[in-house]
């Protein structure tokens, strides 16, 4: 056997072992009960031990394992309390770290994607990556061209972003492994639909692949915020195959570390800077970034260490929206919902393919459904909360909830998928944060169809 099949073979068996190790552990668990131990003190045993193995083999395998973390790490808000807390280290540690690929790998893909003469150009490179995340990783540079910069004449300092070596097979290949998978993995994270989350970054994929695509929509982002003055994107520099240089974006943080230690005048501010950019994005480019984890966004400070803007980067996940803008029809739905129009909105929904034709729906019902998506824009500031968050998601996953029967009956069209994982992201991010922003007055200004 060939090192690559030997190394995909291994892969896939630390991914079949997952729901193999939950299920042992169960079974210990159960013995310890019966010995004697309470029934709390097991589960929370069990979780930690299962937060260790899933989130470490995540975390070492890359690729889709590790973006299937990462998805996870954003909605772990959601999950109850005595489940979220074991994860959260574990979790979190995906948004910004994995081991790094060796310094003549590095150089090997730099050759084969910029060029023999790359070092002509970039010519300074950190051996240590300053980022790793599930497809590639990160390297600070020194740049020689025409444009210069702060770094001297015809210099500048630029991110070096830099593919793993056959990320493409191991991203698919851990993407279906995973969805085989997902049944037995899924009892660690009750309530969450896994299988659905899978394919849909499955579908997704092979955009995240493509640098060109990428660097076309960092570059669109990055004339759009041009003169912004509370969000940066820095510009791209080059492109070739698997590689992609953009100009570095000198920061302390991620918002990441406003999560975990921020103060509420942080969270406050950088969950609306989140917020405008999340709706503002797409109204200026036509496209969503559509990957909203703590990693992506970086704080910088203002003077005097005062909260400053939100630089925004990893533009691999972006959805190009139909039309140039997100649905105008969604903004209408949204403002239906906030009147309590439960007629109009069912009618508005049916249209929009969300209720099929011949599926009968009690509108009260589906008013209560979109509660997660329309209270925060009922009042003129709304705080968004981990309790709030857990409220929403029990609610609407709870079987013996009648709003849960219903999402059975409702139908989510193509065109909305990505547009919904993010909204729900961001939710979770800002539920993080515990964010207090005027969500009503953003989506006033930025999402079609919802101004009264």
């Amino acid at each position: 056997m060939t090192e690559l099949p030997r190394k995909a073979a291994a892969r896939t068996a630390r991914l079949a072992a997952l729901p193999l190790g939950y299920a042992g552990r169960q079974a210990m668990g159960l013995g310890k009960r019966l010995g004697g131990k309470s029934a709390d003190a097991v589960l929370t045993e069990v979780q930690q031990r299962t937060a260790e193995q899933l989130f470490r083999t995540l975390g070492e395998l890359k690729g889709g394992a590790m973006k299937f973390g990462q998805v996870l790490s954003v909605l772990e808000s959601a999950l109850p309390e005595e489940v979220a807390a074991p994860y959260r280290e574990h979790l979190t540690a995906l948004q910004d770290s994995a081991p790094p690929m060796p310094t003549a790998t590095v150089r090997e893909q730099l050759t084969a994607h910029l060029g023999a003469d790359w070092a002509e150009r970039l010519v300074w490179l950190d051996g240590a990556p300053t980022a790793a995340a599930s497809i590639g990783q990160v390297h600070r540079g020194r740049w020689r061209d025409h444009v210069g910069g702060p770094a001297g004449d015809g210099e500048r300092d630029v991110a070096v972003k830099v593919q793993y070596p056959g990320a493409g097979d191991a991203l698919l290949g851990d993407l279906r492994q995973l969805s085989r998978v997902a049944r037995g993995v899924a009892p660690a994270f009750p309530g969450l639909d896994i299988k659905p989350l899978i394919t849909e970054l499955q579908a997704r994929a092979a955009d995240e692949l493509d640098y060109h695509l990428e660097a076309e929509a960092q570059a669109a982002y990055a004339e759009a915020f041009a003169d912004d003055p509370h969000i940066v994107v820095p510009p791209v520099v080059a492109v070739g195959g698997e590689v992609l240089v953009t100009e570095w974006l000198e920061s302390p943080h991620s918002l990441a570390h406003v999560i975990r230690e921020g103060t509420q005048e942080e969270r406050d501010h950088y969950g609306e800077l989140f917020v405008r950019f999340l709706f503002e994005g797409p109204r200026r480019t036509g496209m969503l970034h559509a990957d909203p984890h703590p990693g992506n966004f970086r704080i910088l400070p203002g003077p005097h260490g005062e909260p400053g803007r939100l630089g925004v980067l990893d533009f691999g996940a972006v959805a190009r929206l139909p039309g140039g803008s997100l649905p105008e029809a969604m903004g209408r739905l949204m403002r239906i919902a906030l009147d309590s129009d439960e007629e109009s909105l069912v009618a508005g929904l049916r249209e929009e393919g969300f209720i099929k034709e011949r599926i009968t729906v009690e509108p009260a019902l589906v008013l209560a459904y979109l509660a997660p998506f329309v209270e925060p824009a009922a009042e003129e500031r709304f705080t968004f909360t981990r309790d709030w968050m857990r409220e929403q998601f029990e609610r609407i996953n709870d079987p013996r909830s009648e709003t849960f029967t219903l999402a059975t009956k409702l139908n989510l069209p193509t065109s909305y998928l990505l547009i919904h994982r993010t909204w729900l992201g961001g939710i979770g991010l800002l539920s993080q944060l515990g964010a207090t922003a005027p969500f009503r007055e953003i989506l006033e200004e930025s999402l079609p169809g919802f101004a009264s």
